[in-house]
């Protein structure tokens, strides 16, 4: 593990950039983009860095806290960024004329009579610490309210994902959450109960992080850069990197919470010293911001 992001033998722009955005883009606190992450994604762009959006997150809150506030920067025309939403499950483009067309794949999403009960349980009996996610097209998810402090969310955060747990026995569907394997009726495990430090994400096992990448090389138009940085906050953003590294591509990944444990990976993982979140984020993306322009 290294603080180092670039060599003297690194090669030129433009280097592809996969970014999950709760954490190394979104502060976690806030759920916003500080302007001077915006400028920096701008700039990358324009130095010829394809920046493409790998998140959990929904089409709705990418267009709300990163498209809107890079409209507003100015994007310039003939620049376009690419977003994987919902890990893979939903996924568009965008650029200085807005947004394109969402993509659905149907194949993941979960059961509407689910997330109904999902719906239900938050309103009756943890609405005072979290709420329903409207904006998922195929994922169920919970999210931390801002107002209530991290630590009293976690506390209530063990409870309703054991309730989760018990609505999807009822609802015969096999599920995972950590080690902890739950097979329906045919004895298999079709869906995974994923909980970060600000939500609960119900979903497919077949969505993650390196759908996501896999995605992102097919929106791609015109050459794919053979070096990447992966950037993430959790160890299932590793699964972004793994991908890219199992396909050929040279990639080092920078974790920005590091703290959670770092694995051990055939490529290099990066950090930003005792920097965390987007503070992290931040010293990175300016860095790599200064690095492509100057030899753009």
């Amino acid at each position: 593990m290294t603080a180092s992001v670039f060599s003297s033998t690194t090669a030129p722009a433009p280097i592809g950039l996969l970014l999950d955005v709760d954490g190394p883009v979104a502060s976690p606190v806030t759920r916003t983009v500080r302007p001077e992450i915006i400028d920096a994604l701008i700039a990358l762009a324009g130095a010829g860095w394809p920046v493409i959006f790998n998140t959990g997150r929904s089409d709705e809150f990418i267009r709300a806290e990163v498209l809107k506030p890079m409209l507003a920067a100015g994007i310039p025309a003939g620049m376009t960024f690419h977003a994987i939403c919902e890990k893979g499950a939903t996924w568009f483009s965008f650029t200085s004329e807005g947004a394109t067309e969402v993509h659905v794949d149907e194949t993941l999403a979960l059961p509407q009579e689910f997330g109904d009960e999902v719906r239900r349980l938050v309103e009756e009996q943890f609405a005072d610490h979290m709420f329903f996610d409207e904006t998922k097209r195929a994922m169920v998810s919970i999210e931390q309210r801002v107002d209530v402090g991290n630590q009293d969310y976690l506390d209530r955060q063990g409870p309703f994902d054991a309730a989760v747990l018990d609505i999807m026995r009822h609802f015969d569907m096999g599920v995972c959450r950590l080690a902890h394997h739950l097979p329906d009726s045919d004895d298999s495990v079709d869906y995974r109960v994923d909980p970060t430090i600000i939500s609960t994400d119900i979903e497919s096992v077949r969505v993650g992080k390196d759908l996501g990448a896999e995605r992102a090389l097919r929106l791609i138009d015109g050459d794919i850069p053979h070096t990447w940085r992966t950037v993430g906050d959790s160890r299932t953003d590793y699964a972004m990197a793994d991908y890219l590294h199992e396909h050929g591509y040279s990639v080092a990944h920078v974790d920005v919470r590091p703290a959670d444990g770092v694995p051990e990976k055939p490529y290099p993982v990066l950090i930003e010293g005792e920097l965390t979140n987007d503070d992290a984020g931040a010293a990175f993306l300016l860095r790599c911001a200064e690095t492509a322009v100057s030899r753009a």
